[in-house]
C-alpha cells in the first residue's frame, strides 16, 4: 500500500538507527572503499531558506544539530514511520505538517528521543517552543525529528544550547553543515539538487537525508528533507511526494528492519515566484520528477552507505501477475539472508535468487522463470544456461549489480535497491550498545 503523504498524516517508514557501537553515539565510519557520489554535500542555495549545522555534544564529534528555516511559513507535506513505536519527534511533527505549514525544522542526531514517554515529548515540545522564539514564529510551525539512540532521554539543556547556536549560524549557505549534522552511522552526508524551470520560472529542489541502518522497505531508517523554492499548493505538494517516496525511499532494503523516527518533509517556500503548481497543472509533472529524481539519488546513497555494506545490487522483477506481486519477489529477495550473503561473496546463486521469490506468498512457477546477472542470462525457463555463470560471477563482483528476474506470469513489474550483508554489519551492530 502506497505511503499517504496527507498533510502530515503520513505512514510510510521509520528512523532513529543504532548510532555508533563502541566508538560513542555518531562516531563517523571510514569510507569503504571508493563511492560515486554526488560529491560529498553540494554547495547550493534554495531562495527563501536558511540552514544551519551545530556541535552540541550529542555525537562524539562534529555537528549534531541541525536547523532548516524558510523566510515565511512553507507550504509543507510529511510521510512518516509505519512503527507502532513512534519517538517523541514524529508525534508532535506529525501534528504539525498536518497543519500545512512550516517555517522550520529542527534536528538533532546522537539520541532518538525514541521509547522515552512523556518526558521525551515535553523535550520534543520545549526544544521547538526555543527555536521558535528565537526565530519569531508559532511553535506550530517548528517540526522536530531526531536520529540515535533509542531509549534514553535527551540531554534538555544540550539540547537547547544547540537550538541557540543553530539559529545563530543560519545562512543561505549552510546546507552542507546541516545535511553532516543529520548524520549518526553515516560514512557520509547526503545531499542531491535539481534545477528546472516551473512557469517559465527558474526552481531549484535540494534535498538533504541521512541512513545506514534499520532500512526496509517503507522507507527505513531515514532523515530526508527535501526543500523548493517552488510556489505549490498544499495538495499538489502531499501528492508529489507520496508519488516520489513509491519508488524510491520506499524502494530499499539494507537489514528489514523499520525504525521508530522516520520521516520525510518537503517544503514550498515559493520564493521562485511561479504560478503556483496545483495537482492538476501540467508543471506537477515536472516537479514530481525533480523531487523523485532527489530522493532516488539519496536513496542509492543510503543503500550504498548501509552499515558494512559493499555492493548495492538492484533486485528488477518482471512478469508477475501485477506489480503489487512484483514488489513483493523483489523485497523478499533483498531480505533474503541467503541472498545477501551471496551478493557479498559475488556469487551469481541464481537457484537462491529463485528460492526467495518462492517465499514471497505469491504465484511463481519455476519452469517459467529467466534470471538475468548484470545483464548476463543464467536461467531460461528455471533451467541453467550452459557456460553463463563465469561471466555472471565476474558481473557480481562490482560494486552496484542488477539482478532481474522475470516471471512470464503477468505484466507486473517492481524493484527494489538492497545492500549485501557483511561480517563489518554484523560485528558494528554486535558491539551497538545503549
Amino acid at each position: 500500500m502506497p505511503a499517504r503523504a496527507a498533510a502530515g498524516r503520513s505512514t510510510r517508514s521509520a528512523t532513529g538507527a543504532p548510532d555508533a557501537a563502541r566508538r560513542g553515539a555518531g562516531a563517523a565510519r571510514p569510507r569503504r572503499g571508493p563511492v560515486r557520489l554526488a560529491r560529498g554535500a553540494h554547495r547550493v542555495r534554495v531562495a527563501g531558506f536558511r540552514f544551519a549545522g551545530v556541535r552540541a555534544g550529542f555525537k562524539e564529534r562534529g555537528p549534531d544539530v541541525a536547523l532548516i528555516v524558510a523566510e515565511a511559513p512553507a507550504v509543507a507535506a510529511g510521510v512518516f514511520t509505519l512503527n507502532r513505536a513512534p519517538a517523541a519527534p514524529v508525534r508532535v511533527a506529525r501534528r504539525r505538517v498536518a497543519g500545512g505549514r512550516l517555517t522550520a525544522v529542527l534536528v538533532h542526531a546522537g539520541n532518538a528521543n525514541a521509547c522515552t514517554g512523556a518526558e521525551g515529548l515535553r523535550t520534543a515540545e520545549v526544544s521547538t517552543a526555543r527555536a521558535a522564539r528565537l526565530l519569531g514564529c508559532h511553535p506550530a510551525e517548528v517540526a522536530p525529528c531526531a536520529t540515535g539512540r533509542i531509549g534514553v532521554q535527551v540531554d534538555r539543556p544540550r539540547l537547547l544550547r544547540g537550538v541557540r547556536l543553530a539559529v545563530a549560524a543560519l545562512s543561505p549557505d549552510g546546507l552542507p553543515a546541516a545535511a553532516q549534522a543529520i548524520t549518526t552511522t553515516d560514512a557520509f552526508p547526503k545531499t542531491a539538487v535539481r534545477r528546472l524551470r516551473l512557469g517559465g520560472r527558474p526552481v531549484t529542489v535540494a534535498a538533504l537525508g541521512k541512513g545506514g541502518g534499520m532500512i526496509a522497505p517503507q522507507m527505513a531508517t531515514l532523515l530526508v528533507f527535501v526543500v523548493t523554492d517552488a510556489r505549490v499548493a498544499a495538495a499538489a505538494a502531499r501528492r508529489t511526494l507520496r508519488d516520489a517516496v513509491a519508488p524510491t525511499l520506499n524502494a530499499i532494503t539494507v537489514d528489514g528492519d523499520t525504525s521508530t523516527n522516520d520521516t520525510v518533509l518537503l517544503l514550498a517556500g515559493g520564493a521562485a515566484g511561479n504560478r503556483t503548481v496545483t495537482a492538476r497543472s501540467p508543471d506537477h509533472l515536472r516537479l514530481t520528477r525533480a523531487v523523485t529524481e532527489v530522493l532516488g539519488e539519496i536513496a542509492r546513497l543510503v543503500v550504498l552507505d548501509g552499515e558494512g555494506s559493499t555492493r548495492v545490487v538492484e533486485i528488477v522483477v518482471r512478469g508477475a501477475r501485477s506489480s503489487a506481486d512484483a514488489r513483493r519477489v523483489a523485497r523478499a529477495m533483498g531480505d533474503s539472508m541467503l541472498c545477501k550473503a551471496a551478493f557479498h561473496g559475488g556469487d551469481p546463486n541464481w537457484g537462491r535468487f529463485v528460492m526467495a521469490a518462492g517465499n514471497a506468498g505469491v504465484p511463481i512457477d519455476q519452469t517459467r522463470v529467466d534470471v538475468t546477472i548484470g545483464g548476463v542470462a543464467v536461467a531460461r525457463r528455471g533451467r541453467p544456461l550452459p557456460g553463463a555463470l563465469g561471466r555472471a560471477r565476474r558481473r557480481m563482483r562490482a560494486r552496484e549489480v542488477t539482478i532481474a528476474l522475470d516471471l512470464h506470469l503477468g505484466r507486473g513489474e517492481g524493484r527494489i535497491l538492497a545492500a549485501d550483508l557483511s561480517v563489518a554489519y554484523v560485528r558494528f551492530n554486535a558491539e551497538y550498545t545503549t
